[in-house]
């Protein structure tokens, strides 16, 4: 079976912890790449790399010494993402609240960049809040948090963490169509200071 098969018999098994019916185009790849600002980061993370389409987009752009880890949920996808023969990238199956300690399990520093596909919109409420509340705590200074979601509930669940989103974008070239977010660390952390 190919990557879409793969991916639509997933989501039919498990539609809540997979938010799409295909994988993303390559056009939606191509602005999540271009919002995170792959091709500067030292240390990225992706989050819900489902069949690895976006994981090659990433390594296609990265530095040549940089590293990315994926965390993925799923043991099919986290088996075809593994295939990929990158000596950047370490795939680990597991779950995005861990990050912090899976980054320390790896001896990884804390990443510039976190991009994620998992779709908030359909996870529990608290659990959407320990995931992002993690992502705050890891990123360095000046880093990136780029999600990519088909409904807004991202931001909701961000904005008492990480301040308002500074860059919103829709890719309609996309099926469904998504929403690229990003929030950078400068921006939210002055603003928790304020508080």
């Amino acid at each position: 079976m190919n990557g879409r098969t793969i991916f639509f018999h997933q989501f039919l098994k498990e539609p809540l912890q997979i938010g799409s019916v295909v994988p993303s185009s390559r056009f939606l790849e191509r602005r999540i790449v271009k919002t995170a600002n792959v091709a500067s980061a030292n240390m990225i993370v992706e989050l819900g790399p489902g069949t690895g389409g976006t994981t090659k987009a990433i390594l296609a752009e990265m530095k040549p010494d940089a590293k990315l880890l994926t965390v993925e949920i799923n043991p099919l996808f986290h088996q075809l993402v593994s295939q990929i023969k990158d000596d950047r990238l370490i795939t680990h199956l597991g779950n995005a609240v861990e990050l912090k300690e899976i980054l320390e399990s790896y001896g990884l520093p804390n990443p510039d960049v976190v991009i994620s596909g998992i779709p908030f919109s359909t996870l529990d409420r608290s659990l959407g809040t320990k995931i992002i509340e993690v992502i705050s705590s890891v990123l360095v200074y000046g880093g990136k948090f780029v999600a990519y979601q088909a409904r807004n509930r991202v931001a909701d669940l961000c904005e008492p963490v990480m301040g308002c989103c500074h860059h919103k974008k829709l890719e309609l070239l996309n099926i469904p169509p998504m929403r690229v977010y990003c929030w950078s660390k400068n921006g939210f952390k002055r603003r928790n200071k304020v508080q």
